[in-house]
């Protein structure tokens, strides 16, 4: 079996260059595959491998006080699901270009997978307000899978969101909005911005729908969760839509 992972750390990284050397010699040097984002907010990542070759490189990260404490999404797959291994510099670990979503001064707050499936099992939150999931993925990507009665917007990348919300948001006034994606990480600088531009009643899913998965499973939610590889999606049990041969 392939071991896959999915993470990402916002820690401020003073050499983007001088850590993506480092990854790729080391994800070469153990054979992995995957793709690999580094920026001066940090790392976003995505990987598969030999077990064993995994844990050493999650080990050998984490030496590296600034991501000691990176959370990370396992799942399996009976193949290698990427064809390579990519590390790439950019600005952003993931592409917003919006002023006021660093999470690297603050973030904003996020809920548990279990409250939140209580949650929707009780129909609103521990206050009584309604509760409106957002989905802050692509249109492709929720055709594969979302939870039920999420508000989902019709764009085809993430830096469109802000402008395909603008209509939503008095209606969104009286609830409390948790903000969802795969992993966490485009639902954590959505989250963050929309708490900087006046909507304060928004909340993160800490983990997101793969972290969801593994805590709760479908609770709530309809279908699969696109992933960005050769399995295309995966079940609330964390298995392949396809498994690659």
């Amino acid at each position: 079996m392939i071991l896959n992972i999915a993470a990402y750390h916002f820690v401020h990284v003073e050499s983007p260059e001088t850590l993506a050397t480092w990854v790729r010699e080391r994800a070469e040097a153990l054979s992995l595959r995957g793709t690999v984002l580094v920026a001066g907010e940090g790392i976003n990542v995505f990987l598969a491998g030999d077990e064993s070759a995994i844990h050493d490189f999650l080990a050998d990260l984490r030496t590296d006080e600034r991501f000691a404490n990176i959370v990370v999404k396992f799942s399996r797959s009976s193949t290698q699901p990427f064809a390579r291994m990519k590390v790439k510099v950019k600005p952003e670990i993931i592409s917003f270009r919006r002023d006021g979503a660093s999470p690297l001064g603050q973030r904003a707050p996020a809920i548990e997978p279990s409250t939140l499936a209580r949650w929707l099992q009780q129909g609103h939150d521990d206050t009584g307000k309604r509760v409106v999931m957002l989905d802050t993925r692509n249109a492709q990507e929720v055709e594969y899978g979302t939870f039920a009665g999420a508000l989902t917007l019709p764009i085809a990348k993430f830096t469109d969101l802000p402008q395909a919300l603008a209509p939503h948001r008095d209606t969104l006034a009286d609830a409390t909005v948790v903000s969802f994606c795969t992993g966490g990480i485009r639902c954590e600088k959505a989250a963050l911005w929309m708490r900087e531009d006046g909507m304060d009643n928004v909340l993160q899913l800490d983990g997101g729908i793969l972290g969801y998965f593994e805590h709760v499973g479908a609770n709530g939610y309809d279908g699969h969760c696109f992933v960005f590889d050769d399995r295309v999606a995966l079940d609330p049990q964390l298995q392949p839509l396809v498994d690659p041969a």
